[in-house]
């Protein structure tokens, strides 16, 4: 399936083709016409609400009319913020927006609703018993992946043009990756963070996942209040590094034999591709099997919450949180404090490369049915699913997972590329040119 990418939304509202009151009639009917999916999609989609918005727009903006979905982390004035959680569900509603939202809304956006997540972004799943739990659009038996899961299946079932979620240990490119989107997890300190529900403010990125690398860099440079970034598309030889080592162990077949046909497809268009290893993933991944620095921050910001209302918790996710409650502060601290060594010392292992390119995921999107009633099954799910991915939440890398597909498969795979902190442009430059390079 192929989603409608920013500048042809943009293009046909320029044209006339539609104006923007007729787009949103559209996809309301759209999600009308899908209620299954709109159900376990959005925490809450309420038209009129919408076609209000559309009265107050700023017409002449950068994103004038388009519409984009909001994971239910983010405050929206006067509505609550839920985190997809009924712990929350009480709570006062927002008395102002968040900054990302702001910056949306400064562009003439239309928030078409708050989109079902893991429960406090604590998965890489996007199990959710409460809000729903979106089906994978390629097959609907299997997940899309979290925790920003209702914010890839708005965009793959044409609900949105684009959705606004975290990343915190991968919750932007886990989705995408599994629902053939693009999803772009920037350096934490390119985006305010401020107004969205934390999990462990070390590591929480916002971002985008939307159809392209272009539709990314568009909605990053919005939230970024950055200059929109000249990407040129045109292939050219980059020097690319794969690391060997923890990264590329226990991948399924389909994801192996991708990745294989993926680099195989980019060497062949000129590239150099060098695995070697880096000392700075292999770190990273080492403190991130001893727990990394995500289980006990959300241990912590959810101590007092969880002993008052856990019976109100997500089983799993009260499981997964009561299992940082003993972690030690030397503990903690001994992964906090080499963490800017390791940035710096992944940004010294990258000079001469373009990028690093991995799996996003080491699994293809597994049945829910397997996972949702074993606690073993789930969590064995979920560590490979935040694998790779976290280990660049660590380095706070620029990291994109761009869509691949093999032929007569029917399930995408997921390339991830990352560059060193700070990086953004560079990166989403060539992850352009991978992106032409893999469509050929």
């Amino acid at each position: 399936m192929r989603q409608r990418r920013l500048v042809d939304w943009q293009a046909a509202l320029a044209s006339g083709a539609f104006n923007a009151l007729d787009a949103l009639e559209a996809l309301i009917e759209r999600v009308e016409a899908q209620p299954e999916v709109a159900a376990t999609t959005f925490v809450d989609f309420d038209a009129d609400r919408l076609r209000n918005q559309w009265s107050r727009l700023e017409q002449n903006a950068s994103l004038a009319g388009l519409p984009i979905s909001i994971k239910d982390l983010f405050d929206v004035h006067g509505e609550v913020t839920g985190a997809a959680s009924r712990v929350l569900a009480e709570s006062h509603a927002a008395t102002q927006d968040a900054p990302a939202i702001a910056r949306l809304r400064r562009a003439g956006s239309v928030l078409t609703g708050r989109t079902t997540m893991s429960e406090f972004a604590f998965s890489g799943l996007g199990l959710n018993d409460y809000c729903g739990t979106p089906p994978n659009p390629f097959d609907a038996e299997r997940i899309t992946g979290g925790s920003t899961s209702g914010g890839a299946a708005s965009v793959a079932f044409g609900l949105a043009a684009a959705t606004l979620g975290s990343d915190t240990g991968g919750s932007l490119r886990i989705p995408a990756a599994f629902c053939g989107l693009t999803g772009f997890k920037p350096s934490q300190r390119s985006v305010p963070g401020e107004g969205a529900y934390p999990l462990s403010p070390s590591l929480d990125c916002v971002g985008p996942i939307a159809p392209s690398v272009e539709c990314c860099a568009q909605l990053w440079s919005v939230l970024a209040a950055s200059p929109m970034p000249t990407l040129d598309p045109t292939p050219r030889p980059l020097r690319l590094v794969v690391p060997v080592g923890g990264l590329l162990e226990e991948l399924d077949d389909g994801v192996r034999d991708g990745f294989e046909v993926a680099l195989a497809r980019l060497e062949a268009a000129g590239c150099h591709v060098e695995r070697l290893s880096l000392e700075a993933v292999d770190e990273a991944l080492s403190i991130n099997r001893q727990g990394g620095l995500v289980v006990p921050e959300a241990a912590a910001l959810h101590r007092e919450q969880l002993e008052r209302a856990e019976a109100d918790y997500d089983p799993l996710i009260a499981e997964r949180l009561r299992g940082g409650r003993d972690i030690s502060a030397a503990d903690y601290l001994q992964r906090l404090w080499p963490r800017t060594g390791w940035q710096q010392r992944f940004e010294h292992e990258m000079a001469g490369f373009d990028a690093v390119v991995l799996p996003t995921v080491a699994t293809l999107p597994p049945k829910r049915a397997a996972i949702e009633k074993d606690a073993v099954a789930f969590q064995r799910a979920n560590r490979l699913a935040l694998r790779n991915t976290s280990v660049f939440n660590y380095l706070d890398a620029a990291s994109i997972s761009l869509p691949f597909f093999m032929p007569d498969e029917t399930l995408p795979i997921g390339l991830m590329v990352s560059r060193p902190q700070g990086q953004d442009e560079q990166l989403l430059q060539h992850a352009c040119v991978i992106e032409t390079m893999l469509a050929r």
